[in-house]
């Protein structure tokens, strides 16, 4: 006769990181965020703390967590890019706590499952980043081209699944 459990799958599959990873990552993805373009233009398109945040809070599943890594993310590439504080900050804010929710519901270890979040949180931040802009801080004629958004967002995904790959090594099982 089998047995069942009753265990939920989020207390088998919260993942720690070694405190030295956590914070190295996301501070070298946003330093490489601020000075890449700077050297190939056409990487302004790429977000690396976007997938930062993607990564680290659907692998600690724990939405309070997943918030706070987003802002601390998004405020520190705030100071770094020269952009208003605290847009980044709000946007990766919620798309934190967003991921971190949707961790404890879905298995995210698929590779299936990663690219259709990195492609739908890369477009909800750009709908952030919009609302911010135009609603929240009236920027006067401020307006966004989808179409680049969507490219955007498939680049993102493209570059995020193989860096995914390789940051699944520095997980440990809580």
């Amino acid at each position: 006769m089998s047995s069942r459990s009753y265990t939920s799958r989020s207390e088998f599959e919260q993942y720690t990181f070694n405190p030295f990873v956590a914070i190295l990552v996301p501070f070298t993805l946003i330093l490489l965020q601020a000075y890449l373009p700077h050297i190939f233009p056409r990487l302004m398109i790429l977000d690396l703390p976007l997938i930062a945040v993607i990564f680290f809070a659907v692998g600690r599943r724990n939405p309070i967590l997943g918030a706070l890594t987003g802002a601390s993310i998004g405020l520190f590439q705030d100071l770094l890019t020269g952009q208003p504080i605290g847009i980044n900050g709000m946007a990766k804010t919620i798309i934190g706590y967003a991921a971190s929710s949707i961790g404890l519901q879905v298995d995210v270890e698929n590779i299936t499952t990663r690219i259709l979040m990195n492609f739908g949180f890369s477009m909800l931040q750009s709908a952030l980043l919009y609302l911010i802009q135009h609603y929240l801080l009236a920027v006067p004629g401020y307006k966004i081209l989808w179409l680049h958004e969507l490219y955007r967002a498939i680049f993102n995904t493209l570059v995020a699944i193989p860096l995914f790959l390789l940051l699944d090594r520095t997980k440990r099982r809580e």
